[in-house]
């Protein structure tokens, strides 16, 4: 099975309510849990030839509903990364210097430096789904020729799907990997998680009475996800749908998907010259020749 052909995305016609939010049949957590193990070691030797190479860079992106399970994948799957060269950056409520900028900016501080693995846990995408769902915010953040929520056309998406798409392939020109992985919850896992968050008191302080707020707008956000994906989904950076009801499935998929990825990425050490190999020869020879 090639998980990386499977829940990928890449253009086309894409409907949200075709794509499965658990696996199809009865999964082994111990063997998920061994194999996760494989994936995280692989990774982390990926991740010292991207960074020894120092010409590229690797953009993780994880956007999903609420309780879906963001935190704990990367937890998780990137648990064996060095942290000198890789970190994650979280995208809340834009900022007032933010908000002196385009809405491109603030991610762009973010993106990776060359040897570098980047996680976006939210992203960009929110300024298409969030403000898509509550596009009243849009008129509280100095767009020209947004005033009112009546300003917010259908076409006003369009050009932001076209401008995220744009930023994408020119980090993908530029040498940086973009990954995007949609964590797909259904509505019932929802509930569920959010009752054992309030049910079992070490788990209260994940809770948040904004997100059983938020939760009545499910329809309005399966259309903004469906017509987000649909729109930016590309051969070159394409989305991955992976079913997140059944947390170490969606965790094996994920790291199976990164390594598969990443592994195109023609990563490997530095070549040292003949010069070189000299030149820590002799280097060599002084240190074994040292006396006490």
């Amino acid at each position: 099975m090639s998980y990386e052909k499977d829940f990928r995305v890449d253009g086309g016609k894409f409907h949200i309510k075709d794509w499965a939010t658990a696996p199809k049949e009865k999964v082994d957590d111990d063997k998920i849990k061994k194999q996760i193990s494989k994936d995280i070691a692989k990774l982390a030797d990926y991740q010292e030839q991207l960074y020894a190479q120092n010409s590229k860079g690797l953009l993780i992106v994880f956007q999903a509903m609420d309780a879906a399970g963001k935190d704990s994948m990367i937890k998780h799957v990137l648990s064996g990364v060095n942290p000198e060269g890789a970190s994650v950056s979280s995208f809340k409520q834009p900022t007032s210097v933010d908000l002196d900028h385009d809405y491109l900016w603030r991610i762009h501080q973010e993106t990776p430096k060359r040897g570098e693995i980047k996680i976006f846990n939210r992203s960009h995408y929110e300024d298409v789904l969030i403000a898509r769902v509550h596009p009243e915010i849009l008129t509280t953040e100095n767009i020209p020729g947004i005033q009112t929520v009546k300003d917010v056309t259908a076409d006003f998406y369009q050009k932001r799907y076209e401008q995220i798409v744009n930023f994408e392939q020119y980090l993908a020109d530029t040498g940086f990997t973009v990954l995007k992985f949609f964590l797909h919850l259904s509505k019932d896992e929802q509930k569920n998680r959010f009752m054992r968050r309030i049910e079992i008191p070490e788990k209260n302080w994940k809770f948040s009475e904004s997100d059983v707020k938020e939760r009545q707008f499910w329809p309005d956000y399966q259309t903004a996800y469906e017509d987000a994906i649909q729109h930016t989904a590309t051969k070159t950076n394409p989305w991955y749908v992976i079913p997140a009801d059944d947390k170490w499935y969606s965790r094996l998929l994920v790291s199976e998907i990164i390594n598969t990825r990443v592994k195109k990425m023609d990563l490997s050490y530095p070549e040292v010259t003949d010069d070189r190999k000299a030149e820590l020869q002799r280097i060599l020879k002084l240190l074994k020749d040292e006396k006490d």
